[in-house]
């Protein structure tokens, strides 16, 4: 008769699958504490891989959306600078003129006009960060005030007829269905100006002009200044009023902004939620997965070694 093991092939079988399956669990937690993620394939995530999906292509949609209202703000915040020192030349034009009356002397005023052209004209004609002109109207590779001095006003039929840009207006989408429009032209901030420094040369260049030598202004040079400077102070209204605009606009670009960095943290957070291992969890399950293995091997290899030898009783016991 034949001494056989304990063990049956079934109980065998079932053993060897236990260790394989402790052994695939061990070696899952390992690589989940190694890399810090719970999968390395979406179709390790199971049934959360569509929300996960979701969740990264709303994040980098987002991501977009924060790099282009990132770009308008600093524009804005550049048109806010830029409107305020038109606002000023606008003031400045308005006390020149105003001077001119008072002291009844206008041999300063045309300087004073020069320097006020060529002021806003160099505002006007600037450039973004990327070299096109800020105030083009879409047409960034020309300057949007195409006349060069205030002289070049006066064969003009109109102040409008000094502006080459275009009629774009700028937009940005800073969420999902929600764009806003942030560029402005020249000709639409700055033609009452122009008009305003142009009625000044056209009267200068006319017969009873020439400013330069009215160290004593005539009753024609006296009433056209004192007309003018309502007209200045309405330009100086209205640009304080663009400015405004464009403040509104930076407010809403800037609440745009928070409402990306908080979309940003809570897409994060989400996607963290499903892909990053929690380590503390992790530990505990390596911890219990090395004792089922080291348990079922142990259980395996004690079958194998028993026979019913283990169980005869000695001779002479």
């Amino acid at each position: 008769m034949s001494v056989d093991r304990v063990a049956t092939s079934a109980q065998t079988a079932f053993f060897l699958s236990q260790i394989q399956h402790a052994g695939n669990a061990l070696d899952k937690v390992q690589e989940q504490i190694a890399s810090t993620k719970n999968a390395n394939t979406y179709a390790g995530f199971g049934d959360k891989a569509q929300v996960l999906t979701a969740t990264i292509a709303a994040n980098a949609r987002n991501d977009a959306y924060t790099n282009a209202t990132k770009f308008a703000v600093t524009q804005t915040d550049l048109q806010d600078t830029q409107l305020s020192s038109l606002s000023s030349l606008a003031a400045s034009l308005k006390k020149a003129v105003s001077d001119a009356v008072a002291n009844n002397d206008g041999t300063t005023l045309m300087t004073q006009a020069k320097s006020i052209f060529d002021q806003a004209a160099a505002i006007l004609n600037s450039k973004d960060a990327n070299g096109d002109y800020i105030y083009s109207g879409g047409k960034t590779d020309v300057p949007p005030v195409s006349v060069s001095t205030l002289a070049g006003l006066v064969p003009l039929a109109g102040a409008a007829q000094a502006f080459a840009n275009g009629d774009l207006q700028k937009s940005v989408q800073v969420a999902d269905g929600v764009t806003v429009s942030y560029s402005m032209t020249a000709s639409d901030v700055a033609t009452g100006l122009m008009q305003a420094l142009k009625d000044v040369a056209d009267f200068d260049a006319g017969g009873t002009g020439n400013f330069n030598a009215a160290s004593t202004l005539s009753s024609a040079q006296n009433t056209f200044l004192s007309n003018s400077i309502s007209q200045i102070a309405t330009v100086y209204t209205d640009l304080n009023a663009t400015a405004a605009s464009n403040g509104y606009v930076s407010n809403r670009l800037t609440d745009a902004q928070t409402q990306q960095v908080s979309q940003n943290t809570l897409y994060k957070k989400f996607t963290s939620d499903i892909q990053d291992t929690d380590m503390a969890e992790a530990a505990t399950r390596l911890s219990l997965n090395q004792t089922q293995l080291q348990a079922a091997l142990q259980v395996t290899a004690g079958l194998h070694q028993l026979s019913l030898l283990n169980y005869l009783p000695i001779s002479g016991q």
